[in-house]
């Protein structure tokens, strides 16, 4: 039974992968900024296995900061970290893009994974194991127009992944960087700022990935034997052939 600490636990990815670790019987910290959504995750994973919940917006470095001290002792033992917080905002081109939303995708995707990974790296240090999943982009891999910002968080995650691993390997700490392609969840109606019909669009035509799908594989990262690392996994749904190409039917 390992301890597994969720970032952006409250929807999507994150969900799915709090549900699959809670049915292999794994401790959970779940976090995240809505605290009633939040609280009722927990109600719901508690009736199969420890839970410990932790509201904080990964952006602010003091929140993060006070929220994993907060940590009672029992709790402060985390085996495996799964960052997998972050956003999308906008679809425009640098030169009409707006500031605000490039801030919030950099200090999401990047400065937030960066705060939460510090002292959680600390402790997994002190105890020479532990298991770092970041949770990247096949937005990494091939840059489109309208989305160059997103992008470039998510290749930064990308690296922050390559660094961490040659820090850390030293210290008997795993570090696996996930790029999942086109997934059906909520990501694109907070990209669009709610426009549910705009980010229907994006997945008509095709069977999309599933939460799900990105859970089954962080679990296997983290499942699999000791002597085994998976340094980097890259998952497309089918009709995705690269970033910008989907076949629709």
């Amino acid at each position: 039974m390992k301890t597994i600490f969720i970032t952006g636990a409250t929807s999507g990815i994150g969900k799915a992968t709090a549900e699959t670790f809670a049915k292999q019987g794994h401790r959970l910290i779940i976090c995240g900024r809505r605290k009633e959504v939040l609280e009722q995750l927990q109600i719901e994973l508690s009736n199969i296995t420890e839970v410990y919940s932790l509201v904080f917006d990964v952006r602010n470095q003091e929140e993060v900061e006070n929220a994993i001290h907060s940590l009672p002792e029992e709790w402060k033992n985390i085996d495996v970290l799964v960052n997998n917080a972050g956003n999308a905002h906008g679809l425009e081109s640098i030169s009409e893009g707006n500031i605000a939303d490039w801030d919030a995708m950099m200090d999401g995707n990047v400065k937030g994974l960066l705060y939460v990974s510090q002292p959680i790296i600390k402790i997994m240090k002190e105890r020479n194991t532990g298991h770092i999943i970041n949770i990247s982009s096949v937005a990494a891999r091939q840059t489109y127009a309208n989305g160059v910002v997103y992008c470039a968080s998510k290749r930064a995650v990308d690296v922050i992944s390559e660094g961490m691993r040659i820090e850390l390997t030293e210290f008997g700490i795993k570090v696996t960087n996930i790029q999942p392609g086109a997934v059906e969840t909520d990501f694109s109606k907070v990209r669009f700022k709610g426009d549910e019909q705009r980010a229907a669009t994006v997945y008509a035509g095709y069977e999309a990935l599933k939460a799900e799908d990105i859970a089954d594989a962080i679990s296997y990262c983290v499942n699999a034997p000791e002597r085994v690392s998976i340094a980097e996994l890259c998952i497309y749904p089918k009709a995705q052939a690269e970033p910008r190409t989907i076949f629709r039917k």
